[in-house]
């Protein structure tokens, strides 16, 4: 569907007068005979004539010659319903940008001065990498290949176009691109530029927050994340973007629960079994999980010891929550992750009304899978996984979450006067209920005279 759009865009650019191509990602993606997840287009047109053209556009980055195009309304729908929309917010815009050079990026990010071009090479050798320097003629299906890029991608190698160091001088966020790209293909980064990232991984702090928390979004959850933390450690960019990652190195786990080794290669073999796609929360709850081992590591006279962990966990996700500036929402999904991990150790003991508002909250698939993974990077048992899953799937939905028996109108007409002490009765009739003790009103009004009598 998009693509169709892409090549609709091109071939009405072309008439015209224009040159036009596919260009980047999509045709990296096409050679390879993977499913591009938005398609880009590069012309000789300049953005007042693209938007002539194409009046219902977005001229999001004309300074830099780049205009939006959106899919028609009638077909956005339709296309939602592929897995690209999950991962790519351009999943219903072709990107149209007009052939450049660019001179000087003070910001390390920005070019300061953009000339738009006839020449669709001098537009590629801006670029970043040579694998995503390729143009393709869609109608005749012809590569233009000014970089070696065909080779590369033959090669499985991750490289820069030109001078390494300077391409990621205009746009430090390459370095963690190109870790991306790497461990996303299986591919290894040509020396020179691995060397350039070593070099310059220090100067990562110049990238917003937001733009270094996505691109780390997207290598934990395209499905190789583990490759990726490890380019990140060798790379010298994981102790620039998540310090508190790096700290799990060589923190020595007790063998009876955590045969597998350090904190930081539990961690990394959790990673490894992210489903694919991955819900972000989830991702980054995997990850940071085991956050707080570093700064509790004690060895007791009978096993290494974490105490406290969870708690001191908690607080330094929501540091990096903060700093990588989360949502609201997906900063108290990856914090309850966090806070929550360890409670299965207790299912099989839990009241049944503990265990009942264990397994209601939010999104509390995520928890359960978090456990799973959590038990296969270390001692492989299953049990309390098992057990949750098997009673949970036993209970209909009545019984997790029953109609109250009574409300504060309730203890209000039963001369009960309204205060924080209402919160406490409710939740202990409904802890009742839960537990099978309290099946009607009047037990419940019974439980309550007896239970709180100084509370009316």
């Amino acid at each position: 569907m998009l693509k169709d759009f892409a090549i609709s865009i091109i071939r009405t650019l072309r008439e015209h007068g224009h040159k036009a191509y596919l260009v980047g990602g999509c045709v990296r993606d096409l050679l390879l005979g993977r499913e591009p997840a938005d398609y880009d287009v590069a012309t000789d047109a300049t953005p007042e004539e693209v938007m002539r053209i194409f009046p219902e556009t977005y001229a999001v980055g004309a300074q830099f010659g780049v205009v939006l195009v959106p899919l028609p309304e009638r077909d956005v729908a339709l296309n939602c319903r592929d897995v690209t929309c999950y991962v790519s917010p351009k999943a219903n815009v072709v990107e149209v940008a007009t052939f450049r050079s660019d001179i000087g990026y003070s910001d390390g990010r920005h070019p300061d001065q953009v000339r738009f071009s006839k020449d669709p090479q001098e537009d590629v050798e801006r670029r970043d990498f040579t694998i995503n320097g390729l143009l393709l003629d869609p109608v005749t299906n012809e590569v233009l290949d000014f970089v070696g890029g065909r080779k590369d991608l033959g090669a499985g190698i991750i490289r820069s176009i030109g001078d390494p160091e300077r391409r990621f001088a205009e746009d430090k966020l390459r370095m963690l691109r190109a870790v991306r790209f790497a461990a996303r293909f299986g591919y290894t980064i040509e020396p020179g530029t691995f060397q350039a990232i070593q070099k310059t991984a220090s100067q990562i702090d110049q990238v917003s927050r937001e733009r270094v928390r996505d691109e780390l979004t997207r290598m934990l959850i395209e499905g190789h994340a583990r490759q990726a933390f490890l380019l990140l450690d060798e790379s010298g960019l994981l102790r620039e973007v998540l310090p508190e990652i790096e700290a799990m190195k060589g923190v020595e786990q007790p063998p009876q629960f955590h045969p597998e080794g350090d904190v930081f290669v539990h961690t990394l073999l959790l990673l490894e079994r992210l489903p694919h796609p991955c819900p972000i929360t989830l991702a980054w709850g995997a990850l940071l999980h085991d956050v707080g081992k570093p700064a509790t590591f004690r060895v007791a006279p009978d096993r290494i010891r974490f105490d406290g962990h969870v708690d001191v966990g908690v607080k330094i996700a929501e540091e990096i929550c903060h700093r990588l500036r989360f949502s609201n929402d997906d900063t108290d999904q990856i914090l309850a992750l966090v806070d929550n991990h360890m409670r299965f150790a207790h299912v099989q003991q839990m009241k049944e009304s503990t265990f009942k508002r264990f397994v209601r909250m939010p999104r509390f698939d995520e928890h359960l899978q978090l456990h799973r993974m959590d038990c296969e990077a270390s001692h492989g048992n299953l049990t309390s996984y098992n057990f949750t899953r098997e009673k949970t799937a036993s209970m209909p939905p009545a019984a997790m979450r029953p109609v109250p028996l009574i409300t504060g109108d309730d203890l209000i007409a039963i001369g009960y006067r309204p205060g924080p002490q209402f919160k406490k009765i409710l939740s202990a009739v409904e802890d009742g209920q839960l537990e099978g003790r309290l099946q009607t009103k009047n037990e419940a009004i019974a439980f309550v005279g007896t239970e709180f009598p100084s509370a009316g």
